[in-house]
């Protein structure tokens, strides 16, 4: 049975609150006692996913809840939308579309949410801490939230994201409870050749057999070096919560709350410990492409989760400004844009053939001509999702295997240990 406090009670009877605001509660706790939570939980950030359109009853939802008065209680970050405000003309949707996905933009900013539009909003200062309890959607950023940041969110989806903002509360229930971030299966690397785990397609690939492997239950993993990268660590989140629906992996050393194995476990004994050998690791890395490893390819695709600055400086690097034959979108945000503007990066990837997809994403909104073609990525996630979303079929690789690609026109891969 579902206990609200008298706060709440109050907020959902009383006349001085908003229309808009008490329908923002009254989902969170139809959705509550659905899940079967005994109580609310306050969170102190909120990351919403709904603001993507799909279609125009999620707009008219949106614009009804904004036009009776709510307002986002916590600080709340929006993930990617369906258009580039700058380049609208970069989507290609009708003109109705067009303006139902702006109007659908438009109803979260007026609702005080911060138009961040991007899946990383980890990358732009929404970085809560250990402990903090949080409701955010997008799968990428949920794993990463639970699991590089110790913050605690369950993976909300649309519209339930913005009642919680909105209302300032979640269900308490899932990833937010101390008993369910338990690991349940343990996952070893430590066997793993240490030139495989300096490979630049480590992290995505170990993620992608995580989700395999987790499905949705809670995993630890030992082994991986304790100096990895945030990036690299967005690749393998972002890897397992596409292949499976993983919301947290305890990476022993790294996530805050795994000091240890012991510690990950509470009082119980793994149910399942594997251990990761490489034909395991090879497998999820061929089966990241689906189309022959060679021959002409249409584009490059970056940025599945939106590319950092870090990452853009590592593309201009390798790519020795060598100018492309094939267009590299590079999918980020405008704040990111705009250092990279500032550091005289942004005009020289352009120049090179960078095409830069800001607030948005090659693979939630129709951007790439046509269909059928082969895109090459360093993405496990585009990987999973180009073919059913875009109809092109990928081909996996290193940032360098991507580059090369771009500047010869076809997939030149360097296998290395995946052989």
């Amino acid at each position: 049975m579902l206990e609200l406090t008298q706060e709440e009670k109050a907020i959902l009877n009383s006349e001085l609150a908003t229309t808009g605001d008490k329908t923002a509660l009254s989902i969170v706790v139809k959705a509550a006692e659905m899940l079967g939570a005994k109580r609310l939980v306050k969170i102190t950030s909120s990351h919403i996913d709904g603001c993507l359109y799909h279609g125009d009853s999620g707009v008219l939802f949106c614009e009804n809840l904004a036009k009776n008065g709510a307002k986002a209680k916590v600080p709340t970050t929006t993930n990617v939308g369906a258009l580039n405000f700058i380049k609208t003309n970069q989507a290609k949707l009708s003109s109705e579309k067009l303006q139902m996905a702006q109007r659908l933009m438009d109803a979260h900013i007026n609702m005080g949410c911060t138009p961040s539009w991007t899946c990383a909003p980890y990358q732009i200062g929404a970085r809560p801490k250990k402990g903090e309890q949080v409701a955010w959607g997008e799968s990428n950023a949920v794993a990463f939230a639970n699991t590089v940041l110790g913050a605690r969110t369950n993976r909300y989806g649309d519209f339930l994201d913005i009642a919680c903002a909105v209302s300032g509360r979640a269900p308490y229930y899932g990833l937010h409870c101390d008993k369910n971030r338990n690991a349940e299966i343990l996952l070893d690397v430590t066997d793993l050749p240490e030139n495989v785990k300096g490979e630049d397609t480590f992290f995505p690939v170990l993620g992608s057999v995580i989700g395999r492997l987790a499905g949705d239950r809670v995993c630890a993993v030992s082994g991986i070096n304790k100096i990895a990268s945030e990036d690299q660590l967005k690749a393998l989140c972002a890897a397992a919560a596409s292949t499976g629906a993983v919301g947290l992996v305890h990476i022993i050393g790294i996530t805050p709350e795994a000091t240890n194995l012991p510690h990950v476990f509470g009082k119980e004994r793994p149910k399942e410990i594997l251990s990761i050998d490489m034909d395991m690791m090879k497998g999820a890395f061929h089966k990241l492409s689906q189309t022959k490893q060679a021959g002409k390819i249409d584009c490059v695709a970056l940025g599945s989760p939106h590319f950092s600055i870090s990452e853009c400086k590592k593309l201009l690097e390798v790519s020795e400004e060598k100018d492309f034959k094939v267009p590299v979108y590079v999918c980020t945000n405008r704040h990111t844009a705009q250092e990279l503007k500032a550091q005289n990066i942004y005009s020289k990837l352009e120049r090179l053939g960078v095409v830069f997809i800001i607030d948005t994403c090659v693979v939630v909104t129709p951007i790439l001509p046509g269909s059928g073609g082969i895109m090459m990525t360093n993405s496990a996630k585009f990987a999973h999702y180009s073919a059913g979303n875009t109809g092109y079929r990928p081909i996996f690789g290193s940032l360098a295997d991507c580059i090369k690609s771009a500047q010869n026109g076809y997939a030149t891969l360097n296998y290395g240990p995946w052989k």
